[in-house]
């Protein structure tokens, strides 16, 4: 019998425990493979907000073209200011035609006057946004009001960073798990087949050759386990794509770029394998004592 024979056959006269270790090894790769989507969106949603503009200042009417220039050229004296975009009435008027052309009856009574001129200011720091916002605060008498979207960012970046660290914690307990679940199914079946073990060792197997079968086995419990669990996770992802991505508009939250996918699949089988080999290895170099 081939070492790969042995091994299946190991994997079906224990079948309930095979079972159990393959469901561990897929609960733990569908949770890292959603972990890995989840994470990834939430950042694409991070880097949509921090590229709009972070601050808008409104202007009050009737200011002239040099207090325009005066206040632009104090905003880019803020250390950190990456770009200054001066929106006039008319420019105003034309992006909320744009934005509400579907529905007519929201532009009918609008005019450019009735409109504010204003800065759309990015910073590459966050912190700027304060001192902009403070200082600008003063200025009522050409200020009408200042927007910046500071709580919304920093919201976003808590949130982002509150699922990965419980995407990690929750993966790292689930691995942690199922390397437990083999190593304890891995000694229970050399426990199980200590005579053929031993039979084996008088009919002059090796240790490697002995040990092999067992090695197989965890290895493939953590490849299967991988590729199902990836399977499981990416092709609904695939699937509702479009109604996700409807709802995050015009944010792309699940990308439908293919190589991303392959990437996580090569990691989670690397990882599986690696996983199933270690858990397998030192369950049998607990348990096989020659």
């Amino acid at each position: 019998m081939s070492v790969y024979q042995s091994t299946w056959h190991h994997i079906r006269r224990s079948p309930f425990q095979s079972l159990v270790a393959l469901l561990v090894m897929i609960m733990s790769f569908v949770a890292f493979t959603l972990f890995f989507i989840i994470s990834d969106g939430s950042s694409t949603v991070l880097k949509y907000f921090e590229t709009k503009p972070e601050i808008t200042i409104f202007l009050k009417d009737g200011i002239n073209k040099d207090t325009i220039e005066a206040l632009q050229k104090e905003l880019a004296a803020f250390t950190g200011v990456r770009e200054i975009k001066y929106i006039s009435k008319q420019e105003a008027f034309e992006s909320y035609k744009s934005e509400n052309k579907d529905n007519p009856m929201l532009t009918e009574m609008v005019t450019p006057s009735i409109l504010p001129a204003s800065f759309e200011v990015t910073v590459s720091d966050a912190r700027i946004l304060d001192q902009i916002a403070q200082s600008f605060s003063t200025k009522t008498d050409t200020v009408d009001e200042i927007i910046y979207q500071k709580d919304l960012i920093n919201s976003i970046l808590k949130w982002t960073e509150n699922i990965r660290k419980f995407g990690v914690i929750t993966v790292s307990l689930i691995s942690i798990f199922a390397f437990m679940v083999i190593f304890v199914i891995i000694g229970m079946k050399i426990t199980n087949r200590k005579d053929e073990v031993k039979v084996s060792r008088l009919l002059g197997a090796t240790n490697f050759y002995v040990k092999r079968p067992f090695l197989l086995e965890g290895m493939f419990y953590g490849a299967v386990g991988s590729i199902l669990g990836w399977i499981l996770v990416v092709i609904p992802a695939i699937y509702f794509s479009t109604s996700i991505n409807t709802f995050f508009n015009p944010i792309t939250f699940i990308r439908l770029d293919y190589e991303f996918y392959l990437i996580i699949f090569a990691i989670e089988l690397l990882i599986g394998i690696t996983l199933g080999y270690v858990a397998s290895y030192l369950g049998v170099k607990r348990y096989i004592k020659f």
